[in-house]
């Protein structure tokens, strides 16, 4: 993969720096992006234009091999010993890596606003000029570049969202499956727990390359909370929402896919809902294309359930029920990151990947969510989800 990188480029001339430096371990989106390597201990990338690496001697060979950078160093160039001898471990690697920028021509960096703070204050006190990105909806300007995916990572989310497709359809199989017993579902003669279901949907995911720290099988009341993970036997004739964002462990690229079930009869008002909630997801994909604002694309959201009667953020910023988050988010090599689709203004270009999420949540009820993720185009969106929406099994 070829990054365009000169959106960075004209970051750096703007703020008149030299390069721009990130120190974190390669799982770090940033990180993984600008070196092209990753590693499971922190490493430093500088760029310039051109990509150094200073890694450690493990690291040495294989970030020679794999990574994409026009440089790969040592600690031992910059007589990395001798230095920890005389100044001791901390202020010796600071050292260190002023030498390693000094060696490339650089003397005023621009780094990540989560930058650590004691290498950046070592660094100033070495002479180097540190200036921490302070940019609205981002945590660096690296976090922009790579908000608009090139045609590979496009692959990548789509292979990504694949596998996640069979985890849900493993997931709405067991919910088939099941039986109502009381206000419960049972399966194999016991009670169908939301961790059962996790269970399954993690070894699907394994099975297809992917791997996820955690995921959402919750229903009832624990529905009505957006973010309560799930836990306990899972209530037959109310809505069950199930939310996966995997992430692919080869490429590191994420998906992200929720449905809603019920097993059963649901109340008319989650039957409403959930007809409402298509509907408003129906309403922000319309709005949807290079140009417009994630403003203008959750606003199209909070319409629908603002005309239907329902509390919206937008409507009551205090409300604690009804539509209570964003409607999207950016998805690539981290599962939150830009563009916003919320009452955030930044707009949205053509090969953006985000989410379309609306939902509504009431403890007395239950919840609704229903999420796709699409790529944005020039005239509208294209759909990396091909999985059904079926509410009621």
């Amino acid at each position: 993969m070829d990054p365009d990188f000169s959106r960075l480029d004209a970051h750096l001339d703007d703020h008149d720096l030299d390069g721009y430096l990130v120190q974190a371990d390669g799982e770090t989106p940033t990180q993984r992006y600008l070196s092209g390597f990753t590693a499971p201990d922190p490493f430093t990338t500088l760029y310039t234009g051109d990509v150094h690496l200073l890694v450690s001697p493990l690291e040495y060979g294989r970030a020679k091999r794999t990574a994409r950078a026009d440089t790969v160093q040592r600690g031992q160039e910059f007589d990395a010993k001798a230095k920890r001898e005389e100044y001791g471990p901390v202020e010796g690697s600071r050292r260190v890596l002023a030498a390693f920028l000094d060696s490339h021509g650089v003397s005023s960096v621009g780094t990540p606003s989560d930058f650590p703070l004691g290498t950046a204050d070592g660094l100033r006190e070495l002479g180097v000029e540190v200036t921490a990105d302070e940019l609205p909806g981002a945590n660096d300007i690296v976090e922009y570049v790579r908000a608009s995916k090139l045609p590979e990572e496009i692959e990548h989310v789509r292979a990504a969202q694949k596998a996640n497709e069979r985890s849900m359809a493993r997931a709405e199989e067991l919910l088939r499956e099941a039986e109502i017993d009381g206000d419960i579902l049972v399966l194999d003669g016991e009670p169908l727990t939301s961790e059962r279901v996790k269970t399954e949907i993690e070894i699907e995911l394994l099975r297809e390359g992917c791997a996820l720290d955690e995921t959402i099988v919750a229903g009832g009341a624990q529905a009505a909370d957006p973010h309560d993970r799930g836990s306990g036997p899972l209530p037959a004739n109310e809505a069950i929402i199930v939310d996966i964002f995997p992430r692919s462990k080869e490429t590191g690229y994420y998906a992200d896919m929720t449905r809603t079930f019920v097993k059963g009869e649901p109340s008319a008002k989650i039957d409403r809902w959930y007809d409402l909630t298509l509907e408003a997801q129906e309403a922000a994909l319309d709005a949807l294309e290079a140009g417009v604002t994630g403003s203008d694309v959750h606003g199209a959201v909070c319409d629908v359930y603002e005309e239907a009667g329902e509390p919206t953020l937008r409507s009551d910023p205090n409300a604690e029920t009804g539509f209570i988050h964003s409607t999207g988010h950016g998805v690539g090599l981290d599962i939150h990151e830009f563009p916003r689709v919320s009452e955030a203004d930044n707009e949205l270009e053509a090969g953006q990947i985000v989410t379309i999420e609306p939902g509504l949540y009431d403890p007395e009820v239950g919840g609704v969510r229903i999420e796709d993720i699409v790529v944005v185009t020039e005239d509208g969106y294209e759909n990396l989800t091909d999985y059904e929406k079926t509410f009621r099994l």
